[in-house]
């Protein structure tokens, strides 16, 4: 059983951090999970490198600000910007030295760039490693959810608005009964050709523990945000990038673009896959955390041992 302990922020926020693994280990994997999940959405990859790997990793999730079982956010606060900050905490509290290897999907790829971009000098020190599932660097500038331009136009407005409304709904939550029946919406919206039961109530789960305010809180900083110069600067830093070919959200070319700024980027392309990757190819992603992790300390991380995608 994953450790559990709360981080406490400087603006009286506590986030809910899982961690397995040795406190010593030499590397340290930080998972970040998208809008309006929490860091469950991790488990098989967690599972799978526990079991598979023979070297000390130490794995870490966090459950964003007024996500999960973490404390509510304000409004204000509901930004990019703050959870970049809040990573950095994250990062000084539980992996205060040694090289740390970070994975973001979603919006929590976007929260590692605004990390880079409003910390540069701690990043540099401490990151050793990128893994980028299912995100974008360049808001929604490639989300057109599968459809024709005049619709995507509408979606986007309706949106938008959506968003303004939820995000003054303050600490209630989704209604049980009400996700259910918007479960075939999310199927639609978040997943691929198949999806594993299992996945979407997880997924349906986790949106039930987002508060309103959270989720029409940081859409418009994830619609808004622009990083491909930040992570240009980064360098050969390893990484990767993988993204499905349904992918609705954040289709292949916002994988492709992040991989263009970043030259030490392995891109993978998941057929038939949507947005959540980490449910729906799981091998995958496990075999992207296993690559970056024995490209940063291959002589500590096992790398004849670590999993590689069936």
């Amino acid at each position: 059983m994953p450790d559990q302990t709360t981080v406490r922020l400087p603006d009286g926020v506590r986030l809910h951090v899982r961690a397995s693994g040795p406190t010593d280990a030499p590397v340290t994997l930080i998972m970040l999970h998208g809008w309006t999940l929490d860091g469950r959405t991790w488990r098989r990859q967690i599972d799978a490198l526990t079991a598979g790997s023979a070297g000390p990793v130490r794995m870490v999730t966090y459950d964003a600000r007024g996500h999960g079982r973490s404390s509510s956010t304000r409004l204000r606060s509901a930004t990019l910007a703050q959870l970049g900050d809040d990573l950095a905490e994250i990062v000084r509290e539980v992996a205060p030295t040694g090289p740390v290897v970070l994975a973001g999907h979603s919006m929590g790829g976007m929260t590692i760039m605004e990390y880079a971009h409003r910390h540069p000098d701690e990043f540099a020190a401490r990151v050793a490693g990128l893994v980028f599932v299912a995100t974008t660097a360049e808001g929604h500038t490639h989300t057109v959810y599968g459809l024709s331009p005049r619709v995507t136009r509408l979606i986007r407005l309706a949106e938008t608005t959506g968003a303004g409304l939820l995000a003054r709904c303050g600490e209630w939550h989704p209604h049980r009964p009400l996700l259910r029946a918007l479960r075939p919406t999310l199927r639609w919206l978040l997943f691929g050709d198949s999806c594993d039961p299992d996945a979407i109530r997880l997924t349906t789960s986790a949106v039930a523990r987002a508060s309103l305010r959270s989720i029409g809180g940081f859409r418009p900083s994830i619609g808004a945000q622009q990083r491909l110069e930040t992570l240009a600067a980064l360098g050969d830093v390893p990484a990767a990038a993988l993204v499905g070919d349904r992918d609705r959200l954040t289709p292949p070319p916002c994988a492709e673009s992040i991989a263009a700024a970043l030259p030490g980027t392995e891109l993978t392309v998941c057929p038939g896959a949507g947005h959540m990757l980490m449910l729906e190819r799981p091998d995958e992603v496990t075999a992207a955390l296993a690559a970056v992790l024995r490209r940063v300390a291959p002589e500590q991380t096992g790398s004849a041992e670590l999993p590689l995608a069936a």
